[in-house]
């Protein structure tokens, strides 16, 4: 079956791949909805956009549980399904990776910025709700780390921060979302790594490319709800599996491109 799915993709003229928390779990970055995952030990609920704006206590808590997983994703480096899309790009066949992740693992790993689209946003930046002055994550870690329990923004402005993630309540940034929409829709091929497709609005993009003609390709250790329609399912882990995948296209891109 790979070699089928390798000749789909190597033959592709606007490849759009999707990525989740399964890409990133190989990294050491654990995923939220698993049963070992985050929200199996914390309520996510506690951790809305409401609860943030309303409350000091729940921005001192989320600032806690965040300074942890910052910790975690600034540590963890990208893993052989993060290089593998990186490489798909390189080939010239990546029209745009669609991701729920907020690592910046794909970045890390050589995808073009402009040719992610972040539904969840970024976990490397901070933003003030009040002035809209941008932070790198890196310095607001450095200062939960001293001690600071609930940072804000400089005088004068002293604005609520918050990491330029989505929080459970909060609204879906809309130029990602459209952006994405319509690049699945233009696809002519659709590559699901590493997600149970199960957060909506974000799995309706597989079902807008498969209603728009692409070839709908999933791959993800447990099945999903999207697979009875895909074209090729394969319940594995990423890493190897895109690895495997990245060697076969390489192979019939190098067969192409001879006379």
């Amino acid at each position: 079956m790979i070699d089928m799915i390798a000749e789909w993709v190597a033959r592709a003229k606007r490849l759009v791949v999707f990525t989740e928390a399964g890409v990133s779990t190989e990294s050491g970055i654990p995923d939220f909805r698993s049963s070992n995952g985050l929200w199996a030990r914390y309520d996510p609920g506690e951790f809305s956009y409401q609860n943030f704006i309303a409350s000091q206590d729940a921005r001192r808590r989320y600032w806690q549980l965040g300074c942890e997983i910052y910790a975690t994703m600034r540590d963890a480096k990208p893993n052989a399904a993060h290089v593998a899309i990186a490489e798909l790009e390189q080939l010239g066949l990546l029209d745009a990776l669609i991701t729920q992740n907020v690592d910046h693992l794909h970045q890390r790993a050589g995808v073009s910025p402009e040719r992610v689209i972040e539904l969840h946003g970024n976990a490397t930046r901070v933003r003030c709700l009040s002035c809209d002055l941008r932070y790198p994550r890196d310095e607001i870690q450095s200062r939960l780390e001293g001690g600071e329990d609930i940072p804000s923004c400089g005088p004068p402005c002293n604005g609520i921060l918050k990491p330029s993630t989505i929080l459970f309540g909060e609204a879906m940034p809309l130029r990602e979302t459209q952006e994405a929409e319509r690049r699945a829709a233009a696809s002519d091929c659709f590559l699901v790594v590493g997600s149970s497709l199960v957060v909506y609005p974000a799995a309706v993009y597989p079902i807008h490319a498969k209603q728009s003609g692409a070839r709908l390709i999933i791959v993800n250790l447990q099945p999903t709800p999207h697979d009875p329609y895909a074209d090729a399912v394969a319940h594995e882990k990423a890493g190897p599996f895109m690895q495997a995948l990245l060697q076969r296209v390489r192979q019939i891109r190098s067969h192409v491109v001879r006379p």
